[in-house]
């Protein structure tokens, strides 16, 4: 059965190390565009960081952003979205601080730290934006409409520990993953790009098996599961190549565009 919607991840993904889309993977989504392919993207950055590349693609679709907590269309249309408990992100702020890590609050699209140290700078780099610093108590005071948290870590052992205390701390309260080696994000149980990607199709009136989705860390697994075929990137870990049907190119040798023209130009 033909594809009908591509789905595909960001960082690691669509985006090299320099946090561009090639001209190849430009290219590649354009033709599947234009043979009647619906292409977006699912990514755990926030809507604000995500559109300027869902622009650069020239498609005003629904975009999985947050992880799955909002999807939004690049025209403005808001088709879900999942806030954590006011309450909840106060005793995860408590814990965090306990724990001496870097935290930072996503609110109404705009981001919060509590100080602007290299960790919140070299985060402002990546996602192409300028966070606020409020300091610890301002925290506090974001905890309202609240889609996801980040913990930023030095490496993959210690996000790997931190999700292991996160979970075991506040059970089904949260649901924290790894989205790459130093990052931790914090959102409701029950949301992921799966959940999201699920409410796609009956929005759009499609099967699984008409759906291809792509990415390269553990927070794209629900979606690579979920999805009728999977496409692991080549710089993907040993486990999401497992768990996927094909894999692909790395991200700096346009990995989207050989999936693309393999499994999706007719």
């Amino acid at each position: 059965m033909a594809i009908k919607l591509f789905v595909t991840d960001l960082d690691g993904t669509l985006l090299n190390r320099e946090n561009e889309i090639s001209a190849e993977n430009k290219l590649a989504i354009q033709d599947a565009v234009a043979q009647g392919t619906t292409v977006t993207i699912a990514t755990g950055r926030m809507y604000v960081s995500a559109l300027p590349y869902a622009k650069q693609l020239d498609v005003d679709v629904p975009i999985i952003t947050y992880n799955g907590a909002l999807i939004k269309s690049v025209s403005g249309e808001v088709l879900f979205e999942s806030y954590l408990d006011p309450q909840t992100v106060k005793d995860v702020l408590d814990y965090c601080l306990e724990q001496n890590w870097y935290i930072q609050i996503c609110q109404d699209d705009r981001l919060y730290f509590a100080e602007r140290n290299d960790i919140a700078r070299g985060y402002e780099a990546m996602a192409g934006l300028e966070g606020e610093a409020v300091g610890t108590a301002g925290l506090y005071e974001k905890t309202q409409l609240v889609p996801k948290m980040l913990v930023i870590t030095s490496g993959s052992t210690e996000s790997d520990a931190g999700v292991a205390k996160l979970q075991a701390r506040f059970g089904d309260r949260i649901f924290a993953v790894k989205s790459n080696p130093t990052y931790i994000e914090i959102i409701n149980p029950g949301v992921n790009k799966a959940t999201s990607l699920q409410i796609l199709l009956e929005k759009m009136n499609l099967q699984k098996v008409e759906v291809m989705a792509i990415g390269d860390s553990n927070n794209d697994l629900p979606m690579l599961k979920e999805a009728g075929f999977s496409v692991a990137m080549g710089n993907a870990s040993d486990y999401v190549k497992s768990v996927c049907d094909y894999v692909t190119e790395d991200n700096m040798h346009s990995g989207v565009a050989a999936a693309i023209h393999k499994y999706v130009l007719e």
